[in-house]
């Protein structure tokens, strides 16, 4: 896998504000940019509580972000072994518990389910544009990963259309060439 090296970017606010995480680059891997990751946080209003799954984890911005932010523990998935290796490096000195497997996402939602794990927020953020979203949200709901009271946090890029499989749409917001879908349970949009 080609990257770069010394590419950056800081958790916004929280306990951990300003912490460094160093990134992945390279065609399937991108950065949430502060900008989007601000917009996220704010769309589900600022805090987070419980149990994180941070699922296409790149560099683990988006769950170290929600550990910062009141998560109370989080799982990192990613199949690249790159990945793996710098979500390591972004995670020491964290005062929460985390999980951090290298593993495809199919096998991780079925590791969970066996595990009896359910989530209070999941991260989506998959490559753009390879129908990976619509099969993850599908085996979340099939494994029963979320939570009643639990939200998803979707990225894919603008232009890509996804099945909610039954998930239930609070907000979408568009950032540029990207778009982020805040999703929950049927039972908890009642």
């Amino acid at each position: 896998m080609n990257r770069k090296r010394g590419v950056y970017v800081r958790v916004i606010t929280g306990k951990y504000k300003k912490r460094r995480i160093e990134t992945l680059e390279h065609k399937d891997t991108r950065p949430t940019s502060e900008k989007v990751r601000e917009s996220m946080f704010s769309a589900i209003g600022e805090r987070v509580s419980g149990d994180v799954l941070d699922l296409f984890a790149g560099s683990g911005a988006l769950g170290i972000e929600a550990l910062s932010r009141g998560g109370e523990r989080c799982i990192f998935v990613d199949g690249a072994k790159d990945a793996i290796r710098i979500i390591h490096n972004n995670t020491k000195g964290l005062d929460e518990p985390v999980e951090i497997y290298r593993n495809d996402f199919r096998r991780a939602l079925k590791a969970l389910s066996k595990r009896n794990r359910q989530m209070d927020l999941i991260f989506l953020d998959p490559p753009y544009n390879k129908k990976l979203i619509d099969e993850a949200l599908h085996l979340i709901k099939t494994y029963d990963i979320l939570k009643k009271d639990g939200i998803i946090i979707v990225e894919a890029g603008a232009n890509e259309t996804i099945d909610l499989n039954g998930f239930v749409e609070l907000k979408h917001n568009e950032v540029g060439t990207i778009q982020y879908k805040v999703l929950t349970t049927e039972e908890n949009y009642d």
